[in-house]
């Protein structure tokens, strides 16, 4: 291709609006432009991203036996309010009403379209196992869209969908679409974890998170150097420590602490380590009755180590925990005749229950609030001056250096961005919308479910927020908008150049190489500029000069100079480059 012939639009300033680099470069590089709040056109450079993006995973889908098809955008409310979502998912579902006031959503995923499908069509043990998936646009009506393609209102991802005969088979499919999930993040020529991921309500071990490493990706990667262990933070377990709890040591004390209410504070001022703090925290759940209104409250107290912080996934699948909600202020100070920043177990006005984290339960001679403003307790002993916890549990967040869960060593921290991930659903959605099929002695059954997605545009800007540098976009061959491109300088002015530059790019072009040749005359320095801003992987410089000497100019975009190369070997030697 020329790019005469192409949409080449690039910019020398990011609109103020955009924060990080991705939603920078993809602007400037004429790749996407936003028509609204997380809402943009996908531009013809930044659309043969998205293409190749689609091409690899449909192949590998594909070659997985997952069946390809397409369900609508705009789909029934009455299928979301057979599943609950319709009512439970909140704000971010957008809500829509046809001239003849029915109502209909517009999808953020299809978990219901499909099992409509199913429950119609997959009526007998013979059908299964099946796998059905759509890339497709999404619309999720984020309350704050930032960060362009990195967390939009409307984008595109690929969704799919198993459906088996037993819990067995379900999982079976889980790991086909594990692996083909490798794959496909293998050919994109991306650092990447598969992470072990929390299952939410359904429960289960079966989930994991596909997540492209970058310094500013918005989630916690949690793995061990020396092991295969990954997990991201919400799932990443905080051993127990090792060893029995300490006898005391110290006399319960109470210290004033004026106008220090947190535990960095405390443990400033009385010139101790954090470490030897404990942080309380008051939670809630409510009973409600058949009428739907709270007949019952119970307040729990959730004591951590001062230095750590409260894992909210963990603290949900604590029992009793289940739906917490954190305390009100009136609640808190019903309980502890104190207000928040001096809290603690000792002197309650009202029982509550006591949940503590796996490490304070070992503590001794701790310090933690005293329900006094301006005061806390140190010397603090379990079984001395406070009764034993009534559950001890892991509430924290790991950090790095705790044990690994395997055993295997000490665990480290990364950031990375969520791009795929994998799920056991079981029968949720089968049960919710009756979706069965006749097993052997014609008994109806459940189906058993999975499902699987990744965001295909939002892989492009994770893919740009790992790999760039101060001129530009640094793409992987496999999703580069080109994979080379020739820059002829003079091309209108030398029919040398232009004769060698046309040769060139025919011959890569008739191999298969996805090559572009730039004829639109510009100079070599904003020539140069437009695709390191665009990020090509390979360039190859004609010029007079070079052609005279019998050399061309070879330079990857990971270069800091360019090799030279003889004009006769250039083709074979670029071909040679590129990664398959």
């Amino acid at each position: 291709m020329k790019a005469s012939q192409f949409f080449i639009s690039t910019l020398k300033e990011a609109p103020a609006d955009a924060e990080v680099v991705s939603h920078k470069l993809m602007t400037r590089a004429g790749m996407i432009k936003k028509l609204g709040a997380g809402i943009y056109s996908y531009m013809p450079m930044g659309l043969r991203v998205i293409r190749k993006v689609e091409a690899i995973v449909r192949e590998e889908m594909n070659r997985a036996g997952a069946v390809e098809c397409t369900m609508p955008v705009i789909q029934p409310a009455e299928l979301w309010q057979e599943t609950g979502r319709f009512d439970k998912m909140g704000p971010e579902l957008l809500r829509i009403k046809d001239r003849h006031e029915r109502s209909f959503i517009v999808q953020p995923t299809s978990e219901e379209v499909v099992t409509d499908i199913a429950r119609q069509e997959l009526r007998s043990y013979k059908q299964l196992p099946k796998n059905l998936y759509q890339i497709q646009t999404k619309f999720r009506d984020e309350r704050r869209p930032r960060f362009g393609l990195m967390r939009g209102r409307e984008f595109i991802m690929k969704d799919a969908y198993s459906f088996d005969r037993d819990m067995a088979g379900a999982k079976a499919s889980y790991q086909v679409m594990a692996a083909a999930y490798r794959r496909i993040f293998d050919r994109f020529g991306l650092s990447y974890r598969a992470v072990a991921a929390d299952s939410g309500a359904i429960g289960g071990d079966l989930s994991e998170e596909f997540q492209v490493i970058a310094a500013t990706g918005e989630d916690a990667i949690v793995y061990c150097p020396s092991s295969s262990y990954a997990a991201n933070m919400e799932k990443a377990e905080a051993l127990a420590p090792a060893g029995p709890r300490p006898a005391p040591g110290q006399a319960l004390v109470k210290t004033p602490t004026p106008g220090k209410s947190t535990c960095a504070d405390v443990a400033e001022l009385l010139g101790l380590p954090l470490q030897r703090t404990v942080k309380s925290l008051v939670l809630a759940t409510d009973t409600l009755n058949e009428a739907g209104e709270v007949a019952r409250t119970q307040v729990w107290l959730l004591l951590l180590r001062g230095d750590h912080d409260m894992n909210e996934v963990k603290v949900g699948k604590v029992p009793g925990l289940e739906g917490f909600r954190f305390a009100t202020v009136a609640e808190i100070e019903s309980h502890f005749g104190c207000k928040p920043g001096y809290l603690g177990p000792i002197g309650l006005k009202q029982p509550v229950k006591i949940v503590a984290d796996r490490d304070v339960a070992v503590m001794a001679d701790w310090i933690c609030g005293a329900n006094e403003i301006d005061f806390h307790l140190t010397g603090v002993n379990w079984g001395r001056d406070v009764a034993e916890p009534d559950l001890v549990a892991d509430l924290r967040n790991v950090v790095a250096g705790d044990a690994s869960p395997d055993g295997q060593g000490v665990l480290a921290i990364e950031r990375g961005i969520e791009v795929g991930h994998v799920f056991y659903l079981g029968t949720k959605y089968s049960q919710a919308m009756n979706a069965t099929f006749l097993d052997e002695n014609g008994k109806p059954q459940f189906m058993e479910m999975g499902c699987y997605g990744i965001g295909i545009t939002r892989l492009p800007a994770a893919a740009i927020e790992q790999s760039h540098d101060e001129r530009g976009i640094v793409w992987p061959d496999a999703i580069a908008p080109f994979t080379v491109v020739i820059c002829p300088i003079g091309m209108d002015r030398s029919a040398e150049v232009k004769a060698a530059a046309e040769a060139l790019h025919d011959d890569l072009a008739a191999a298969g190489v996805d090559v572009l040749l730039d004829d639109r005359g510009e100079r070599p320095g904003a020539m140069f500029a437009d695709w390191e801003l665009i990020g090509v992987p390979h360039r190859v410089v004609i010029s007079d000069r070079g052609l005279k000497e019998g050399q061309l100019e070879y330079q990857h975009r990971r270069d800091t100079a360019a090799t030279k190369v003889p004009a006769s070997e250039v083709s074979g030697f670029v071909k040679s480059r590129l990664q398959v």
